[in-house]
This record gives structure tokens, C-alpha cells and sequence, in this order.
């Protein structure tokens, strides 16, 4: 894809297993691969991941909603 900007994002209800298991899939494709990859369109986009990373983890927790938000950037 070059230099295109590409951004995707999803939101979904699942439940906590299967939000744990997609996690898991994500992390494997790092580490195993070293890139992501997201089909969409019959169009593969790859994202290419470097061996160093800045990792971002957030926490709330509040009274209505509370999130764990994970960042990870180069």
C-alpha cells in the first residue's frame, strides 16, 4: 500500500472469553509474524511490525463504564 493512509476500526460485543481470545490471535501474529494483517474487500492490508514497539496500557474504572485501552505504536 506504500505510504496510503489506511485506519480501520471496530467496535463489538463479545463476550470476555472470546474478547481474550482475539487478543491472544493478535498477540501471536506479532510475535510469531511480526506484522498484522486485516482482510477487508478481498483486500489484505499488512502492517509490518518493527522488533521495538512503545506499549501503552490505560486503565478506568469508573461507575457507568470501565476500559482497558492498549496502545502499541513505532
Amino acid at each position: 500500500m506504500g505510504d496510503e493512509l489506511f485506519e480501520h476500526e471496530t467496535k463489538t460485543t463479545l463476550s470476555r472469553e472470546d474478547a481474550a481470545q482475539r487478543l491472544h490471535a493478535l498477540a501471536d501474529a506479532i510475535a510469531r509474524h511480526n506484522e498484522v494483517s486485516y482482510v477487508a474487500n478481498n483486500k489484505t492490508v499488512r502492517i509490518d511490525v518493527p522488533p521495538q514497539v512503545k506499549l501503552k496500557v490505560e486503565f478506568e474504572r469508573g461507575e457507568e463504564e470501565s476500559e482497558i485501552e492498549i496502545e502499541i505504536s513505532w
